[in-house]
């Protein structure tokens, strides 16, 4: 039988990231999943909540325009406001949020095919406030569709989190999804395995609900970084129901420990990326010193 044969991957400049619309925005990350129901927005939710409490300046693009959750999972205290063509975005938890369900009655479905997508996904750059932040999380609609391929010709995001869980019909779908953003040339930022295992409240004992380690196995076949488990609790569902995400209603619960130790394990990799990329550029005393001395001998 003949060896299955794959497309060339695209080359590098297939899907060269647009000027950054915005300036004031450090990292802009998009947050995915393979397939729906791993619970992508709620670590999207409780990872920018822990951000924030870490000292950051957070935001949350709610990019899922079929299905726009953020709002009443992350507690909205503060509706967005439209002065002209500019918004100003929401506010919950101290996280700055954007999202179409801000505009779409609730109990109406978006039937929007891709141009008008990619319009709503533009006009979340283009037109809302973001002012200074120091990380944008972009909450993906599950799946490879119009969104992500949006998302990488707009703006130059910083990387992408896969988020899953650790079932095999699950993994199947998040490494499709992780090909995806490397054939646009997005980086991957790591792996988050959700709903990890359960421990019963009364007598202690652990269960893995929905299998074991396949979200780190995915991690080390796509040689990316594994950020670490969520277990699974209902306190994490109570919570996003009523706008508490659980790094908020229970700050020492095993949950939010791991989201603080995601996000900071994030920032790390991000900063000694940063670190790598300053390290190569011209120093601020050698540029004066090829100032003050124009003329520089050959060898």
């Amino acid at each position: 039988m003949a060896e299955e044969q794959h497309p060339p991957e695209p080359a590098a400049a297939a899907n060269p990231p647009q000027e950054n619309p915005l300036p004031g925005v450090k990292h802009i990350i998009a947050v995915s999943s393979g397939k729906g129901g791993v619970g992508k927005s709620t670590v999207t939710v409780n990872m920018a909540v822990a951000l924030k409490q870490e000292g950051y300046a957070v935001g949350i693009m709610d990019a899922d325009i079929y299905g726009p959750n953020i709002p009443m999972m992350i507690g909205v205290t503060k509706e967005p406001v439209k002065e002209g063509e500019k918004i100003t975005p929401a506010e919950g938890q101290g996280v700055k949020v954007i999202s179409m369900g801000f505009f779409v009655p609730e109990d109406t479905p978006v039937v929007w095919r891709g141009p008008m997508v990619h319009s709503a996904i533009q006009q979340f750059f283009r037109d809302v406030v973001w002012g200074e932040l120091d990380y944008l999380l972009i909450d993906l609609p599950p799946g490879t569709g119009d969104v992500p391929l949006t998302l990488s010709q707009l703006v130059p995001l910083t990387g992408a989190i896969t988020v899953t869980t650790p079932q095999d019909v699950a993994l199947s779908d998040v490494r499709k999804g992780m090909t995806m953003f490397r054939k646009v040339n997005v980086p991957l930022l790591g792996v988050i395995e959700n709903m990890s295992h359960f421990v019963c409240g009364h007598c202690g004992e652990r269960t893995e609900i929905f299998s074991y380690g396949g979200g780190e196995q995915a991690a080390k076949k796509f040689d990316v970084p594994f950020l670490g488990r969520i277990p699974l609790d209902p306190a994490i569902r109570e919570g996003g129901d009523k706008g508490s995400p659980i790094v908020v209603k229970d700050p020492k619960s095993p949950q939010t420990q791991a989201f603080l130790q995601i996000v900071r394990s994030l920032v790390s990799q991000i900063e000694q990326g940063e670190k790598k990329e300053s390290g190569a550029a011209p120093t601020l005393s050698s540029m004066l010193k090829k100032i003050k001395d124009p003329i520089q001998k050959t060898s």
